[in-house]
């Protein structure tokens, strides 16, 4: 496996927005070996249902205390997602609802950081396969914009091994593995796409990364 490339970000205190540990996995080891002071700000209230959104804020509570890592929990504001979302509903992944929804999400991330004395913002959002990169980093940007001296970090997580380390940090800590992006329309689409290929809907909460077997079996 590639070594781990040394971090340089814009300054050396670093406010991380996490979505969920599986991506968040990699991000805070890397930042962790590169001698980083950051601190974990969850904020999602894109995760529906609740029960979803409680497994995998714990999932990353657990992980950010085990390395010591201070965890901000912030508010789970669904109601004003959804309204957020108001006429979004048949937007596909990646298009107008994810813009808005990472908009959301770093606008509160930047307020806090300009809030609380941070400089320097990022997410683990952009390491997932499934997202695309320059929309996070163009929607992390503008959120940081609105305020003076606050930084988006735009790192690539995926490169130099990224994405193989945070599948093997997942299998190791046999975090919870979600099936789907997060929000009530995600789970619609992802469920009837199952469907459609003969698959049967989503459980929550029952699957995690440890070769594909699910809790109790």
């Amino acid at each position: 496996m590639t070594d781990r490339p040394i971090l340089n970000p814009p300054a050396k205190k670093v406010l991380l927005h996490s979505c969920c540990a599986p991506c968040s996995g990699e991000v805070m080891e890397a930042m962790t070996a590169s001698g980083i002071d950051y601190t974990i700000f969850f904020y999602n209230p894109n995760i529906h249902p609740k029960r979803e959104y409680l497994i995998r804020k714990d999932e990353n509570i657990r992980f950010a205390q085990k390395h010591g890592v201070p965890f901000i929990d912030a508010d789970y504001d669904a109601d004003n997602w959804m309204a957020r979302a108001r006429g979004l509903e048949m937007e596909p992944e990646r298009g107008a609802r994810c813009t808005m929804c990472f908009d959301m999400r770093f606008e509160r991330t930047a307020l806090y950081a300009h809030e609380n004395g941070f400089a320097v913002i990022s997410s683990s959002l952009g390491i997932s396969r499934w997202k695309d990169m320059n929309q996070i980093n163009g929607c992390g940007e503008r959120a940081a914009a609105k305020y003076d001296g606050v930084t988006y970090w735009t790192y690539n997580w995926r490169k130099g091994g990224g994405s193989a380390r945070m599948i093997e940090i997942s299998k190791r800590e046999e975090f919870y593995q979600q099936e789907y992006c997060g929000c009530v329309y995600s789970l619609r689409d992802t469920n009837q796409h199952r469907q459609q290929t003969g698959r049967g809907k989503i459980e929550i909460g029952t699957q995690f990364y440890r070769n594909g077997v699910k809790a109790g079996d």
